[in-house]
Order: structure tokens, then C-alpha cells, then sequence
């Protein structure tokens, strides 16, 4: 959405696996906490910071210019390793992947004047290098706040939530496809749910009893194609959600999108609809949505005839479930079914039980058991067992 137990409360909103910088209560928890390298590096650079003192100052504010130096938080750095076994019985798999990287993130974050939030991460896939996010944010206001960058796409619960904490060994089919991680469109893998552009949002009417705020949007205007990628035609794309909490930790939302994606000479349309709601609270944790899209992959288009094959419609929807154990155990349940062509004969459907082991708060490991029933495939039913490791450094 990054996407887990990075619970510290900085909250900042959608860059999915989500980390955000403090914004929006509406935001699943962002970065991971501190890891033991992390940690000693951040602790030198405060202690560092505390032997100078802020220049440019004035009756306790800044003098604006490109000379000051004060008024500015240690810039605090991050990072963590997934690492992951996949073994399936699926003809035609070979046995499933064996062990892979699933991914190495680094990140910097920090303020400047208070109000100006920034973030830069880092990410490696094996072989592939590249950048994930990188914004600045202006949130003077809790009901205004101003970010421009790459980032997370306003589309989905699920999306911006770390993948620390979204409590299974990769985000649902419904949320791989339609908010941008090997988009249905077409759009790689690597996109995370992010692109390039510019955002506003707020969090309004706050309760007089606890304080928490009623209403929550976003607005995004995107370019429509990732990551690290320029826009291809004159068309953005438009991102937004509206979402009530009418009790402490429990969300309602209702998202929105509507723009194309361009490849190969190629453009499809985006059009999407998704409702769902959200319910983190001493260590409980529900999701359920609900997707669909209207338009055709770039896969589909044929160049003799100029004109699509498939239906132009897809949906999908999820329902997942966390249990708390103990201190160190929380097992997750979910079931996560996608159709490709928004009918029957499309369906492809995954039932998972997910023990979370977090023995200490920089390891975590993880087993996953999927039974998948995919009516695309000559072999519908098989079995897949996944191990994760989570490691903060």
C-alpha cells in the first residue's frame, strides 16, 4: 500500500506500500521503525545536530533565505529486506519459485520549516535498481495538505498500507491489478501503486469527544504511467477518495479514477470504481473492497484490425481478517478473488491462512498457505506455500 510493522505514528499519506509523512489518521501505518543500523546512524546525526546551533533566527522565527540553516528536523533514515520461498504444485510450475528477493528498501525522510515534509526510497529487485518515491509535501493544515512527486495512487485501502503491515506475503489480486503493481492495463510490477504528479488532501470535522476527524480526502493529478516515467499524451489521470470515520479506527471510503495508459503506440482506458471499508485496533485488523474496471489491456489490442479482443471490463473484490494471538503472533485468514473479464469463466479465487511470528521488532517471519482456483487455467485447483523474512536494518 510500506507496507508493516513500521508503527510508528509519523503518519504520512499514501506513497504502498505506503509509507506516509504525518497527514492523515486515514492512512494505514507507513514506514518501518528503526532498525539496529538505522538506529545508530540516527542517533549520531541528532547528536550531531544538537552540538550546532539554528542560524537565522528572529524572535523565534525564520528569516527566509538561502543562508538558513535552523528550523529543520535530522533528516531520519531507513531501510529492511523481504526475502521469500515459493513453493507451489500447479502444473507446469516446476515446483513453484524457490527462494527469491522480493524486495530491499532504503529511505530518507524529514521537515523543513516545520510545514515541508520530504521523502526519498530506494528500492532493489534482484537485478533491478530504481527509485520509489520521492515528494514534497506542504501539510500547514490538517485540512489542506499539498504533496508533488511520486507516489502512492489515492486508490484502494490496501494500496498505501507497508507491506510490513499488510499482513500477508504479497497484496491481493484486486489491488495488484487496479491500483498499479503489474496494473491490468499493462503497467509493470515495479510501479508499487505510484506515479508522478501532484495531490491535495485534508482530514475534516474533527470529533469533540477523542478528536479523531470525521471525513478524509484526496485528489490526485497524475501523469497516468508510473514510476520514473513521463507522460505520453496531453490526458492526466484523476485520483480521489472520500473516506468517513464514524468511530475511532473504523473507515468507510469510496474511490475513484478515471485516465488512460499509453504503450507501444496503444491507449487504453482507465476507468475505475472501488468501495470498501477498514478497521485497525489493538492489533485487530479487517479489510474488505470492492473493484471494477472498465477498459481494455494493451495485450488485447489487435494491430490487423485495430480494434480489442476481450470484454473491457474487469472486478474484483477481497475480504481479510487479523487475529492477535499473543504479543509476538497474529494469524491472518482472507479470501481474494479476481475475474479478468468481470465474468464467471474469468474467476480466479485464493483462500489463505498467514501466521505473522514478529519475535522481535526488527524480524518477523511469516508462512502462508493459498489454495487457488483459477478457471483460466487447465489446472484449476493446486496448493501454494510461501515463508517470508522480514528484516529491519
Amino acid at each position: 500500500m510500506d507496507a508493516g510493522a513500521e508503527n510508528e505514528k509519523t503518519d504520512y499519506s499514501p506513497t504502498a506500500d505506503g509509507e506516509r509523512i504525518e497527514t492523515s489518521e486515514f492512512e494505514p501505518a507507513g514506514v518501518p521503525g528503526e532498525g539496529f543500523l538505522t538506529s545508530l546512524a540516527n542517533r549520531a546525526m541528532q547528536q550531531a545536530a544538537e552540538k550546532s546551533q539554528a542560524d537565522g533566527q528572529e524572535e523565534g522565527k525564520p528569516r527566509l533565505g538561502r543562508k538558513l540553516t535552523g528550523f529543520a528536523t535530522v533528516p531520519k533514515l531507513g531501510g529492511y529486506f523481504i526475502g521469500k520461498y515459493g513453493w507451489s504444485d500447479q502444473q507446469g510450475a516446476h515446483g513453484g519459485d524457490g527462494f527469491s528477493q522480493r524486495l530491499i528498501r532504503l529511505y530518507v525522510d524529514g521537515t523543513l520549516l516545520g510545514d515541508f515534509k520530504y521523502r526519498l526510497q530506494l528500492q532493489a529487485n534482484n537485478a533491478s535498481f530504481h527509485m520509489k518515491d520521492y515528494f514534497l509535501e506542504w501539510s500547514h493544515w490538517k485540512e489542506l495538505a499539498v504533496k508533488v512527486g511520486q507516489f502512492k495512487r489515492a486508490f484502494l485501502f490496501e494500496n498505501p498500507t507497508n507491506p510490513w503491515d499488510v499482513g500477508f506475503g504479497d497484496f491481493g489480486q484486486l489491488t495488484k491489478r487496479f491500483s498499479g503493481m503489474g496494473d491490468y492495463c499493462g503497467e509493470g510490477s515495479s510501479n508499487g501503486g505510484r506515479d508522478q504528479g501532484l495531490q491535495l488532501q485534508g482530514d475534516l470535522f474533527p470529533s469533540k469527544r477523542d478528536g479523531h476527524r470525521f471525513l478524509h480526502y484526496q485528489l490526485q493529478l497524475m501523469n497516468g504511467q508510473g514510476i520514473n516515467a513521463s507522460d505520453q499524451n496531453r490526458h492526466k489521470d484523476w485520483i480521489g477518495t472520500l473516506q468517513v470515520q464514524p468511530v475511532k479506527d473504523l473507515f468507510f471510503g469510496v474511490f475513484g479514477w478515471t485516465g488512460n495508459y499509453v504503450a507501444n503506440g496503444v491507449t487504453v482506458d482507465r476507468k475505475r470504481l472501488a468501495v470498501g471499508g477498514r478497521y485497525e485496533h489493538n492489533d485487530w485488523s479487517a479489510r474488505i473492497e470492492y473493484a471494477r474496471h472498465h477498459g481494455h489491456k494493451i495485450s488485447e489490442y489487435i494491430p490487423s484490425t485495430k480494434d480489442f479482443s476481450g470484454r473491457g471490463r474487469a472486478d474484483g473484490w477481497y475480504a481479510a481478517l487479523g487475529v492477535p494471538c499473543n504479543k509476538w503472533l497474529k494469524v491472518y485468514v482472507k479470501y481474494d478473488a479476481f475475474r479478468d473479464q468481470a465474468d464467471w469463466q474469468s474467476l480466479r479465487t485464493m483462500y489463505s491462512v498467514v501466521p505473522n511470528a514478529q519475535i522481535h521488532k526488527n524480524l518477523m517471519l511469516q508462512v502462508q498457505y493459498n489454495y487457488v482456483h483459477d478457471r483460466t487455467v487447465a489446472d484449476r485447483d493446486y496448493n501454494e506455500l510461501w515463508a517470508e523474512l522480514y528484516v529491519r536494518f
